[in-house]
């Protein structure tokens, strides 16, 4: 829409909640599909909605992407449009055959979830899946598609991620993304632990990234403006500029239901359903997403409300926040919060 200020730039879009596993930190307690997934039809609508509004990027979630049939039909349509689309898949069902419409649909890459050595992670997700993972990442690479992988850090394995990146440099992987596992869904009702030294990992990637065979970094929901920050964001004197929910990114449910981030995973954060409403009508409602677009610097608590950062990082990841706190304006993971 010409003139608004808010334009969307990138989304994470749940196709289904279908999956192979039933992973105890699960924030969408992935497993089995929802009733009354959007239809394949629907599902082309959302591409070309996507597409026309300016969307760049969109990254492909379940469940397990995978699992629903009419998945590389989805990916079609937006790489057709000129859409740049990274599927992320949990790698227990690569297939030759999944591999060759890969190719043929032009993703850009794939993202394997992959969380430490092999007893760590498969005891989170089945036995079996930290192999079969690895072999989906040197099958996809050996495809030509670039490969990456994330990792969801809790208090268990954070402290294993030297060991883990021993393993990992052996691996044909063009990234290496670390990101804080929040306590909803699944993690919530098992009562993960996930709290971890989030100044310890900003060092740890400070300390291996220049020399790694692939690039290493952070999500937006790890920092915030420590000494390291600027080297591990990627450029010299970057630092985090605060959530972009709904301020250039949204995600999407397997039902239609609009967010601002896929990881807000909470009812209160549906802005709207594509069922209802269109996409551009839900993006430019001017009430939409009023926790990111009215924010002001007096809506900060706790550490961050005197962290001198505040007005800029906003009190960093709204998720994140929320699963931890119940406040979505205060961070405690962000070492500066606990000055």
């Amino acid at each position: 829409m010409s003139g608004f200020p808010f334009q969307i730039r990138t989304c994470v879009w749940e196709i289904t909640l279908a999956c192979c596993f039933r992973c105890a930190y699960c924030g969408s307690r992935g497993g089995k599909a929802r009733e009354n997934e959007l239809s394949t039809a629907e599902c082309l609508d959302v591409a070309r909605q996507l597409a026309e509004a300016g969307c760049r990027r969109v990254s492909v979630i379940g469940g397990e992407a995978f699992m629903r049939p009419d998945w590389a039909e989805i990916v079609g349509a937006l790489t057709a449009r000129g859409v740049k689309v990274c599927i992320i898949t949990n790698g227990f069902r690569m297939t030759p055959s999944i591999l060759e419409t890969l190719r043929r649909v032009r993703v850009e890459s794939v993202a394997v979830s992959l969380d430490s050595v092999r007893k760590v992670h498969d005891a989170y997700r089945q036995r079996g899946s930290h192999d079969r993972a690895i072999k989906t990442i040197r099958d996809v690479a050996a495809a030509g598609i670039p490969v990456s992988v994330i990792t969801a850090l809790r208090a268990d394995n954070a402290p294993l991620l030297p060991l883990f990146y021993g393993e990992l440099r052996a691996l044909p992987l063009f990234a290496w993304q670390l990101q804080a596992c929040s306590p909803m869904g699944n993690a919530e009702e098992n009562r993960v632990a996930v709290a971890f030294d989030a100044r310890q990992v900003m060092r740890f990637v400070d300390s291996v990234a220049p020399d790694a065979p692939f690039a290493v970094g952070v999500a937006d929901n790890i920092g915030y403006y420590t000494p390291e920050e600027s080297r591990v964001r990627g450029r010299k004197g970057v630092c985090f500029e605060g959530c972009a929910a709904g301020l250039t990114t949204l995600g999407i449910d397997s039902v239609g239901n609009v967010r601002g981030c896929e990881s807000m995973y909470d009812a209160r954060f549906i802005e709207g359903n594509l069922r209802e409403r269109s996409l551009m009508a839900i993006w430019t409602d001017k009430n939409a997403f009023a926790y990111n677009r009215r924010f002001d610097a007096g809506l900060l608590s706790g550490g961050c409300k005197v962290c001198p950062h505040g007005d800029v990082c906003a009190g960093g990841c709204r998720s994140y926040n929320y699963f931890t706190t119940g406040k979505l304006y205060e961070n405690c993971l962000c070492p500066n919060s606990k000055a």
